[in-house]
């Protein structure tokens, strides 16, 4: 991104990105990154996690892009519904990874509360990076959840939940889809201009 410092914000998913997580390595590997730690990983509170995601935003006045995962995603699209206009300016993008279908049957009780997803468009370029064989979201329905939110949607063949247990450990391939939403963040701004 030119002349311009970013933070990139991790916003890890129920229970946490381990050490061995893709999120973990792209932490370790770009500038600027911060994660966002939330109190409870095991017990999520919505309001918990949106506050949480506002409060590291608010920390400082650089420009964040945030990566998200799963309920991660969730908590995004949360936050921008409530998110004061300073904070909401201050985010040039985001890239939401294998969003978790909180509304679906079989979803665990512990992450039920952050249901409904918000239909709402996101008020800065975002990228939906999903799979065919989520067990966490259909393909389909991560589709609806990414044109409720006005982003591009990518959707990988057998890639699982895009986490540790599916082989997605460094996900070096994910740098491309940053790469697009990096790309379309510059062009928002060239249009805004």
């Amino acid at each position: 991104m030119h002349n311009e410092s970013i933070r990139y914000l991790i916003v890890p998913g129920w229970q946490g990105s381990a050490d061995d997580h893709w999120q973990t390595h792209w932490q370790n590997s770009l500038p600027n990154s911060v994660r966002v730690e939330q109190a409870d990983w095991l017990k999520p509170r919505r309001e918990d996690w949106v506050g949480e995601l506002q409060r590291v935003i608010a920390s400082d006045s650089t420009p964040v892009i945030l990566i998200a995962h799963s309920l991660g995603c969730v908590t995004v699209a949360h936050w921008a519904q409530l998110a004061p206009l300073a904070s909401l300016g201050q985010v040039r993008g985001a890239l939401l990874v294998a969003p978790a279908d909180v509304e679906r049957p079989n979803c665990p009780p512990a992450i039920r509360n952050f249901a409904p997803i918000p239909e709402h468009l996101l008020p800065f370029p975002t990228q939906v990076v999903s799979s065919d064989n989520d067990s966490a979201v259909s393909a389909l329905r991560a589709m609806e959840m990414a044109r409720n939110w006005g982003a591009e949607i990518g959707i990988l063949s057998g890639a699982g939940h895009i986490n540790v247990k599916s082989g997605h450990q460094r996900w070096e391939q994910g740098f491309a889809y940053l790469y697009r939403l990096q790309g379309r963040i510059e062009h928002f701004n060239r249009r805004r201009a």
